[in-house]
């Protein structure tokens, strides 16, 4: 199994940043497709961004591409999603996700963190 700890979020203002942390443990084959996941008050989980097992591609949503920046430090076993640029419509509980096929997708993640609370403030 693999363990997946979310640290990083808080309460932020508009316009501000975060940058989130990802750390993963446990037994794994390897490296791994690493995304982040968040929910809002009253919505579905959606996908925010993933990247590929080198950090060589990365994917987002719509909603925050240009502002969210994700990377990863496969020496420390970690992934980050750097947020800029936050807005209110950007608070959620985020959820980091691995997902251990080849590639990156916005679903079927195979293991998760139980999530950090992000606020953003008017």
């Amino acid at each position: 199994q693999v363990q997946l700890v979310e640290s990083g979020g808080g309460l932020v203002q508009a316009g501000g940043s975060l940058r989130l942390s990802c750390a993963a443990s446990g037994r794994t084959s390897g490296t791994y497709i690493g995304g982040w996941f968040r929910q809002a008050p009253g919505k579905e989980r959606e996908f925010v961004a993933g990247i590929s097992r080198s950090g060589s591609s990365v994917y987002y949503a719509d909603s925050v591409k240009g502002r969210f920046t994700i990377s990863r430090d496969n020496a420390k076993n970690t992934v980050y999603l750097q947020m800029n640029s936050l807005k209110p419509e950007d608070t959620a509980v985020y959820y980091c996700a691995v997902h251990l096929g080849q590639f990156i997708v916005t679903k079927g993640y195979d293991y998760w963190g139980q999530g950090t609370q992000v606020t953003v403030s008017s």
